[in-house]
């Protein structure tokens, strides 16, 4: 439908933008001490890139695991989808799906239209999510239109994932093409964003609320083609009129003035303080448009679902003052200071030695591993100069993990597949921690997910802590036993 985009965002000092470097220095500096696990971070200002950081091994090429915010390029495929006439706002829900609606459809669920999925005003209770993918015959529509439907559509808010599943399932019934694929020629090309990767639901549905996983910069084409509203390098790609109904408030979500949760909900956007609206995923995924500004900001990382507040807070506080409306004088020594800062950022790493006595004792050694959830049966290591080989057996593969020492070794695992990732990138680091106890970090880079493994050898026995940096459950960590075999 357009062209691929060969359009490159250019980049500009923060002074020739209207931001002094030393205050975006400051910025840049609250965020690497207050806010754990900070991975990347693109800063746009009237269309310029002012500011890029890696938080190292994290690199520009590597995409990142979206979560939520995939439910904003969601609902613009619905805009899309709309525009072109494929459906209506207020088209009703079930109008889609008559062969899964229920032989008793309840007036609540009769009256859910479009916008009530796109708002997270279904009228549920309850987001759904969990028992609709957990369904034995895979129907997640099917689940979602048998929940029951306790608001009037419309009138109530619920943050819903499985309402944007239905999003993207009514784009493809529309369309018959699924909303990756629909997306691809509309948005991702002429963006310039390649390689997307989108998971799809055993029904063949590209998830719509979760799921995608873009490049920092990507996700920075898509929050300034907001803020142009819909207009990319001359096109409008996007109706002016969807971007501003998307990005205003549709819904009251609470009260509390100081919370970027409770400024009310547009269409998969949330509403922000300041006059900001923003895409938003969990654990620290974010693309905050800032149209009084003239300036689009995009963060990911890994941090901690009950912290997410903190790096808003940062934003407005360093931020948003610093941002004026005519070209600053350069200041040179500040934008080399600010270049320096921003080439050596890195994630905090374990500190310990390369080497330890009882390390050519161990190495080689076979330790049989007492039951747990991650089903490892079996596991070796094997200690050289330079770093460990951590051969780890489950019930269904063998693989092994490489981590260096003072450096990332990168490799693929399966051993993390609870996050549904049957194989994931990973990279692994290692050090002896203690005279006994070898600590290897594992990041599976591509999301916000970091294990931190600690082997404590005692004689024949193993003891192995597990312990996750993130998660919807519990952070407490996993211990398992094991015994030497040979």
């Amino acid at each position: 439908m357009f062209p691929i985009s060969d359009y490159k965002l250019p980049r500009a000092t923060p002074e020739a933008q209207g931001i002094a470097s030393a205050a975006l220095l400051q910025f840049i500096e609250a965020m690497d001490t207050h806010v754990n696990q900070i991975h990347s971070l693109m800063l746009l200002r009237h269309g310029h890139v002012v500011a890029e950081a890696w938080w190292s091994p994290y690199a520009p090429a590597y995409p990142q695991l979206l979560f939520s915010l995939s439910k904003s390029f969601t609902a613009t495929a619905v805009g899309l989808a709309i525009a072109e006439g494929y459906f209506a706002i207020d088209d009703p829900v079930i109008s889609f799906f008559p062969e899964h609606t229920p032989a008793e459809c309840s007036p609540m669920l009769a009256a859910m239209r479009v916008r009530d999925l796109l708002s997270m005003a279904t009228g549920h209770a309850d987001d759904p999510w969990v028992s609709m993918i957990s369904r034995q015959d895979g129907n997640w529509i099917k689940g979602f239109l048998e929940t029951p439907v306790v608001y009037a559509p419309g009138t109530h808010f619920v943050y819903n994932t499985s309402a944007t599943y239905m999003l993207s399932a009514i784009v493809q019934q529309t369309t018959t093409i699924r909303l990756d694929e629909y997306l691809k020629p509309r948005l991702f090309e002429p963006l310039g964003i390649e390689h997307v990767d989108w998971h799809i639901s055993p029904q063949g549905i590209t998830l719509g609320g979760i799921g995608l996983s873009l490049t920092t910069e990507a996700v920075a084409r898509f929050g300034q083609l907001y803020l142009q509203k819909g207009c990319w390098n001359g096109i409008q790609l996007l109706p002016e009129a969807w971007v501003g109904q998307a990005s205003a408030m549709q819904i009251i979500n609470g009260a509390d003035p100081h919370s970027d949760w409770a400024q009310g909900y547009g269409y998969q956007f949330w509403r922000c303080r300041h006059g900001a609206y923003r895409g938003d995923g969990v654990f620290g995924q974010y693309c905050i448009v800032m149209p009084e500004q003239d300036a689009v900001l995009v963060i990911t990382g890994g941090v901690d679902v009950f912290a997410m507040q903190q790096p808003l807070n940062l934003v407005w506080e360093y931020l948003l003052p610093a941002m004026q409306a005519e070209r600053l004088i350069d200041d040179t020594l500040a934008q080399r200071q600010l270049t320096e800062k921003l080439a050596n950022l890195q994630v905090p790493t374990i500190h310990g030695e390369s080497s330890a006595a009882i390390a050519q004792h161990v190495s080689g050694r076979s330790y049989q591993v007492d039951s747990n959830s991650f089903m490892i049966e079996r596991i070796s290591f094997d200690f050289s100069a330079t770093g460990c080989s951590v051969v780890v057996q489950t019930a269904t593969a063998t693989e092994t993990i490489v981590c260096g020492y003072r450096t990332w070794s990168l490799g693929r695992s399966s051993l993390f597949a609870q996050h549904f990732f049957d194989d994931t990138p990973v990279m692994a680091y290692g050090a002896w921690t203690a005279p006994d106890r070898f600590t290897m970090v594992v990041r599976l880079y591509q999301t916000p997910f970091v294990y931190t493994m600690e082997y404590h050898f005692v004689d024949a026995e193993l003891l192995m802590t597990i312990q996750i940096n993130v998660s919807f459950d519990s952070l407490a960590p996993l211990v398992l036993t094991a015994r030497q075999v040979t």
